[in-house]
């Protein structure tokens, strides 16, 4: 808890910028500059002009608006999953909570050197209950530290406090305003896991573990050795193998978050979207009757990707921002 506390605190100037960049707010104007080819493009502000537009305005600690809210989704996010985990393994017979493999690695089970389809089966759908749990019981909290982000935009302080916004947005919008945005945050958080796990799974059990057999004169000679000569042969391609799997975990990862990209910014657009504040307006946003409709305004205006990338974020030919 404590780890993932200190991560979230580092990683909060970051969100908090990719969430005003969702959102479609731009308060610096484009300027001219150089792709990565050479090429003269107009380039909307990255990571860095944006922070420092941030500190001007509000301070170093505006970076770090929503900040007690997000903290304590964290912590209550990470001791629910891992008790659901815990309760998981014990009700199927499991010698270990499988926490300590998380994220899912295929090919790490203690038992065989290659993970079963099933128990790679098993383990993701068990994954996959305690990451939604912890998403449902955390997503009041989730939407709190979104409102308290976008009030950057119209210099309001409507969410001033934790308990506070918990009581507007009980008074305003009743218990489903807690939940705005959980569907499609639900739906990419088990479209991603599901993708990674499998996709890491084919890569190492029909990539690796065949390749291995097929390149391995090592392997027929160290067969043919006795006594101490044979564990230097054995152990360097043992070691690399774990290493090459943990690889395609993270590359994976990184794919399955690309694809579903899309789910985490309509959930968070949905979550901020007609609450009162200036960033759920327009001219950022309608109001979206659903996340679905939030989905296809999205597609047809070619805004699917919106802040996913903080870098080299070139002005797109028919695109129209909103800066001050």
């Amino acid at each position: 808890v404590l780890l993932g506390s200190g991560l979230t605190v580092l990683s909060q100037p970051l969100m908090y910028v990719k969430v005003l960049v969702q959102v479609g707010y731009e308060p610096l104007p484009p300027t001219l500059g150089r792709n990565v080819f050479g090429r003269q493009v107009y380039q909307l502000p990255g990571l860095f002009a944006y922070a420092k537009h941030i500190v001007k305005v509000d301070g170093r600690a505006g970076l770090f608006k929503g900040l007690t809210p997000r903290l304590c989704s964290s912590a209550i996010g990470t001791v629910v999953h891992g008790k659901v985990l815990q309760s998981g393994a014990f009700r199927g017979g499991g010698s270990s909570p499988p926490d300590a493999s998380f994220p899912l690695q295929p090919g790490a089970s203690k038992k065989e050197p290659v993970s079963s389809l099933e128990q790679v089966l098993k383990e993701t759908s068990r994954e996959m209950v305690a990451r939604s749990a912890a998403a449902l019981i955390t997503h009041p909290f989730h939407v709190i530290t979104l409102r308290c982000m976008v009030q950057f935009i119209g210099r309001e302080t409507k969410y001033s406090g934790t308990l506070s916004a918990f009581a507007t947005i009980y008074r305003e919008e009743g218990v489903l305003g807690f939940f705005a945005g959980l569907i499609p945050r639900l739906l990419g958080d088990i479209l991603s896991l599901w993708l990674c796990n499998m996709l890491a799974y084919l890569i190492n059990t029909y990539a690796l573990e065949n390749g291995s057999r097929g390149a391995g004169p090592h392997f027929g000679v160290a067969a043919r050795l006795r006594g101490g000569l044979k564990a230097p042969f054995l152990l360097p391609q043992v070691s690399t193998m774990a290493e090459m799997k943990s690889y395609s975990q993270a590359v994976t990862g990184f794919f399955a978050s690309m694809l579903t990209y899309p789910f985490v910014l309509v959930s968070n657009l949905m979550a901020v979207n007609n609450c009162g504040l200036a960033g759920g307006l327009l001219p950022y946003a309608p109001t979206y009757s659903s996340w679905l409709d939030c989905w296809s305004q999205l597609h047809r205006e070619g805004n699917m990707s919106r802040g996913n990338s903080l870098f080299f974020r070139k002005v797109p030919t028919g695109k129209r921002y909103v800066w001050e």
